[in-house]
């Protein structure tokens, strides 16, 4: 027995369990302790009870029932709140946890279960050299994407633990702070330009093991094509609720992973959240663009993402491209084309980094002083029911954000038959290169809905000018804004791709190419042509793409991903305050799209430049958004937790605000101001 005297009247019993793997040694502890003790001091007496020699400076409380570390050690138990009924689990910050890549690589590492998800993040990419983590996040699979596997294989295990890259020495897995200079823009490019590996000696920053240089190379390369067996085994998604199924696991980046019930050794999928990549530079990046155009290229065949046949063959051309360099490719080769190849890959970007930077800063003086406009004899569809003749030709002008079109060119100076404002529409290709079409089709925002009205083109040129006005038009800038020129170049280098003749030499020897065609294209497409026919259209078009580095094969990939309508919508099913009906909410870099979910027609669109303010009240999960002119909206998330799309939002707007100048360090202040919300 024990006298009051001894302890003071104010103490009372807590027990503690302890996470240790020490045979012998009791796991669950009693202290008499106060309410004033502070963590720090119950860490210190915790540690000299159990006396067991080991670094204990991982290792912080977890309190079960509040699902909360307690990590401020100056805080006393009274302030957290600690009664004699909690159970604090003493155990380690950094465990294990099995990560999914996005090029299906799975790699074994230690993580912070106690940060919040957006710092355990930037430590896995300071590990795994993919720069922009903030572009990323961690994603946990949903039951409906997990069905169809678990009827297939009742039977399966787990992968061999062969299959599984360990990275669990890395200093970053061990807690440890990664270094700095892995990201420092001074460094020596990481770039090999032919197999897109990191250069050697670049290794020696973060590791100065052989196995991680073979692991870097593993994370840069893409090594093996997948099997048809493999993709009819992997979730599909038909339909637009499919599709939102994909969008309904991402964590919440503000909370830590314990926090949202992930346990050490679970399986979790690292992926680009968002799409807006930022500075894309082939001396840095050469993980981070496998890594995206691996996602692109599953999207792609798992048919996440509509394309028609002919855009499906160009990604099977350059995929096959890809695939037949790197096997052909020698040391020697490599090393006489390296410097060369960089000019050639750097040009290529060019494209991809005008529509983030800005374009050339060369033209600001011509475009103060010239407003350009396009005129032309375009055909106008309008699809009307019971119309006998919905196709017309019409003299068009396009001038600042506005197309106005009149019946003939003498006409234009008066009154236009009709004038169309495309700011904040939709702009949807529709274009076949081998039967000659040429149209664009606008999907503009009127009170009741969207005006849907088509334009078709005569030649590549006149379809290239006035899409790329189009695009601009439809993001509220005109065709004096420098980036105008370089939209109309990445317009034609598609077409040019989509392009290609039948070489005689392609269509005559398709059994003599290593290719089998079943690994570059989707399901759908397998069943429609037979395995030599397939290889013969893909041989076909590959002519146009033959002559391209392996950086630039997957650098024009993610390109033409880019260039296809649906990219970067992230769909999620709602119901609209005073709606009757369920619709589809697509999330994208720069609008939101509410979809009729029958039909997948887009209803309504909303810009972000446009909005005011969001917020959601917490108590009946509903999203509510102000945008200007009265325009305001409200909803709540069916397929997911409304925080998945208010942090969206914010995350979008908080990438947005991203500049070269700010030397990479990121506000991570700002981030959660604009994603955490206020629950």
């Amino acid at each position: 027995m024990v006298s009051s005297a001894e302890y003071g009247s104010h103490t009372w019993e807590l027990s503690l369990t302890v996470d240790h793997q020490h045979e012998g040694v009791e796991k669950v502890q009693v202290l008499h302790i106060t309410g004033d003790l502070h963590v720090g001091g119950l860490m210190l007496k915790l540690v000299e009870k159990i006396e067991i020699a080991q670094d204990w400076s991982d290792y912080a409380f977890w309190w079960e029932q509040k699902k909360c570390w307690l990590l401020k050690t100056h805080w006393t138990l009274d302030k957290y709140g600690v009664q004699a009924d909690a159970k604090l689990i003493f155990t380690a910050q950094h465990k294990m946890l099995r990560l999914r890549l996005p090029n299906m690589k799975t790699v074994r590492l230690k993580v912070s279960f106690s940060s919040m998800v957006f710092r355990a993040v930037s430590d896995i990419c300071k590990m795994l050299n993919i720069r922009r983590s903030e572009e990323l996040s961690l994603l946990k699979q949903s039951e409906g994407t997990l069905k169809k596997k678990k009827k297939k294989d009742k039977n399966s295990k787990e992968p061999a633990t062969e299959d599984i890259l360990n990275l669990s020495n890395s200093p970053v897995s061990s807690g440890l702070p990664g270094n700095a200079g892995l990201y420092s823009k001074t460094m020596t490019p990481v770039y090999d330009p032919v197999s897109g590996s990191p250069a050697s000696s670049t290794i020696t920053w973060f590791s100065d093991g052989s196995s991680t240089e073979q692991n870097c190379s593993i994370l840069a390369l893409s090594h093996s094509t997948c099997s048809p067996e493999m993709l009819a085994e992997m979730y599909q998604p038909r339909t637009l609720a499919d599709k939102a199924k994909l969008n309904a696991g991402w964590l919440d980046s503000s909370r830590s992973l314990m926090e949202q019930g992930v346990a050490e050794e679970d399986l979790l999928l690292l992926r680009f959240k968002y799409y807006t990549f930022f500075d894309l530079n082939p001396k840095y990046d050469a993980v981070r663009i496998n890594q995206i155009y691996e996602q692109a290229r599953w999207a792609i065949l798992l048919e996440e993402i509509d394309c028609t046949e002919e855009e499906m063959l160009i990604f099977a051309a350059l995929q096959a491209q890809y695939h037949v360099s790197k096997l052909s490719l020698s040391s020697e080769t490599q090393d006489s084309i390296c410097e060369s190849e960089v000019d050639e890959v750097e040009a290529a970007l060019s494209n991809l980094e005008v529509t983030l930077e800005g374009g050339n800063k060369s033209n600001i003086l011509e475009d103060i002083t010239d407003i350009p406009k396009l005129a032309d004899n375009l055909k106008l569809v309008r699809p009307k029911k019971l119309a006998l003749k919905a196709i017309k030709t019409y003299w068009f002008v396009f001038r600042d954000t506005s197309i106005s079109y009149f019946k003939n060119k003498e006409s234009a100076l008066g009154e236009p038959v009709e004038k169309l404002n495309l700011k904040g529409c939709e702009v949807v290709p529709d274009v076949n290169v081998a039967a000659k079409k040429f149209g664009i089709k606008l999907l503009i925002p009127v009170a009741d809905g969207m005006n849907e009205v088509y334009l078709r083109c005569d030649n590549e040129d006149q379809y290239a000018r006035w899409m790329a006005a189009c695009v601009l038009a439809s993001k509220g800038k005109t065709m004096a804004d420098s980036s105008y020129q370089h939209e109309v170049q990445k317009i034609l280098s598609f077409l040019q791709m989509k392009n290609w003749t039948m070489s005689s030499q392609a269509a005559s020897e398709p059994e003599n190419v290593d290719m089998k065609p079943e690994c570059f294209v989707s399901p759908r497409y397998t069943k429609k042509f037979k395995s030599k026919q397939l290889t013969a259209r893909i041989l076909e078009a590959h002519q146009n793409v033959s002559q391209m580095s392996l950086v630039e094969a997957k650098l024009r990939f993610i390109q033409a991903w880019q260039s296809l309508p649906e990219f970067g919508l992230s769909y999620y099913i709602v119901r609209f305050k005073g709606s009757k009906k369920d619709d589809v909410l697509g999330v994208s870099y720069n609008r939101l799209i509410r979809i009729d979910m029958a039909t997948g027609d887009p209803i309504t669109t909303w810009r972000f430049s446009n909005m005011k303010q969001w917020n959601v009240n917490w108590e009946i999960r509903q999203v509510a958004i102000e945008f200007d002119q009265n325009v305001s909206i409200a909803f709540t998330c069916l397929s997911a937790d409304c925080k998945i799309i208010h942090e969206y939002i914010g995350g979008y707007i908080f990438l947005s605000t991203r500049s070269k100048d700010h030397n990479e360090t990121l506000d991570e202040e700002l981030f959660h101001k604009l994603t955490g919300g206020q629950e």
